[in-house]
This record gives C-alpha cells, sequence and structure tokens, in this order.
C-alpha cells in the first residue's frame, strides 16, 4: 500500500472527513484491521487565508510546496491537497516536490463522465467558481460548467469562509444553498459540484433530488484506491 501525503487544515473541519473517507474505503476493501498508511500536515488556514485575501498566491504555493517537501521526507508516496481552492497553485508546489499529486479537479472530472454528464453547476469558493484552474480541467473533459449570479457567489463564499470554516451550520444558509442549486437546475445543469471540501457539511444528497457531486467524497475515495491499487 502507498502512503498517502495529506495537505490538510483548509479547514481543519474537512480534513477530518478526509481521513474518515480514506480509511473507511481502506477497511472495506481490504477488510481486518488494515487502514491507510497517512502522512498528515495540518496548516494554519488562517496564514492561507491572508494570501488568498491579498491575491498573493506566490505565498501560498511556498507555504504549501514547502509542506508537499516535508510530506515527502517524511515517507509518502503521494500527495492529497485537502481543497478544492488551494489547486490554484498545484504548478507552483510541484516546483518543491517530485511526487505525482493527485489533482481533485480531474477526479472529479472522471466521476462526471461515469454519470454521463455534459453540463454541471458548480459550487465553492468565489475562487474556484471565477477562475479558470478548476473550471477548465472540467471543461477539457467536454463538460460544460455554470456558476450561480453573482449576488449568488458572494452568498456561497461567505457561508464557506464566515461560517463552515468555523464549524457553524445554519439552516437559512442551507436553504440559501439549496436555493442556489435549484436555479443551477433550472439553468441546465443536471448535477451540482460541492465544489468546496465544507459545502458537504451542510449539504447532503438527500436535501435534494439534483444529483450531487460532493469533491471531498470524490478526492478522499480516489486517495484511498489510489494507495491500494496504484491507480
Amino acid at each position: 500500500m502507498k502512503t498517502i501525503g495529506l495537505i490538510g487544515g483548509m479547514s481543519w473541519e474537512s480534513t477530518v472527513t478526509y481521513y474518515q473517507i480514506i480509511n473507511e474505503v481502506v477497511k472495506n476493501k481490504l477488510g481486518g484491521l488494515h487502514s491507510a498508511k497517512c502522512v498528515l500536515y495540518s496548516v494554519d488556514f488562517e496564514e492561507i487565508e491572508e494570501c488568498q485575501k491579498k491575491g498573493d498566491w506566490d505565498r501560498s504555493a511556498e507555504i504549501l510546496g514547502k509542506v508537499a517537501l516535508s510530506l515527502e521526507k517524511a515517507g509518502a508516496d503521494f500527495i492529497v491537497i485537502c481543497t478544492n481552492t488551494m489547486h490554484k497553485v498545484v504548478s507552483g508546489i510541484k516546483k518543491y516536490t517530485k511526487l505525482p499529486i493527485l489533482h481533485i479537479a480531474e477526479m472529479t472530472a472522471i466521476e462526471l463522465k461515469k454519470a454521463g454528464i455534459k453540463k454541471i453547476g458548480l459550487l465553492g469558493t468565489k475562487y474556484t467558481m471565477q477562475q479558470d484552474f478548476y473550471k477548465q480541467i472540467l471543461i477539457d473533459n467536454g463538460i460544460e460548467v455554470v456558476i450561480p449570479n453573482s449576488k449568488d457567489i458572494e452568498i456561497v463564499n461567505s457561508v464557506i469562509f464566515n461560517e463552515l470554516c468555523l464549524g457553524k451550520i445554519k439552516k437559512e444558509s442551507k436553504d440559501e444553498y439549496l436555493r442556489i442549486i435549484r436555479d443551477l437546475s433550472k439553468a441546465g445543469a443536471k448535477g451540482v459540484i460541492l465544489g468546496c471540501t465544507e459545502i458537504g457539511l451542510l449539504i447532503k444528497q438527500e436535501d435534494t433530488d439534483v444529483p450531487l457531486f460532493d469533491t471531498t467524497n470524490i478526492h478522499a475515495t480516489s486517495a484511498a484506491l489510489y494507495a491500494i491499487e496504484g491507480k
């Protein structure tokens, strides 16, 4: 079994979910007392979020690149960045490590293609929804991406940083998210990506008839399978 190098802490609430899912998949696949071989480096999210607000992505890449190098030295065989947004700096992180990085958007694209989805709604931080680093991978896989209007983008982003990243779950925010999901469906989306690792703390598939693709579950499951099967 390969050793997974997890870059976590963005936020720590969703990192807990990664660890749980990875170990559940390994246990279900291998049985017995098997658990995943993991090395976790949990960063101080305040430092990363300050870089995001300033638009200092080079500094973010430097911080996470050094973390990736630490995981490499600790014996990891590949890297999993436990957040959607910071995949924006994957190319910068790669300058610090020779280890492969399991890209969250690429794993999500694979699942969408398996489901036959050609048009998908995307929820996430404003960086993930508005910038191309994530959407372009989906587009390159033949998938059209629909995002909320500008007002709803701000609502989605605010709930992530001011509530979910702080462990706050509010019914009124859940209702707003479900409204936005319905609007994306009305715009022709055949499903919606929960493209921030915190959104799954708020919205579950049983809350809506619109098919949801939770990137935390997709990414963590892919990491566990890659550790076991090497593919």
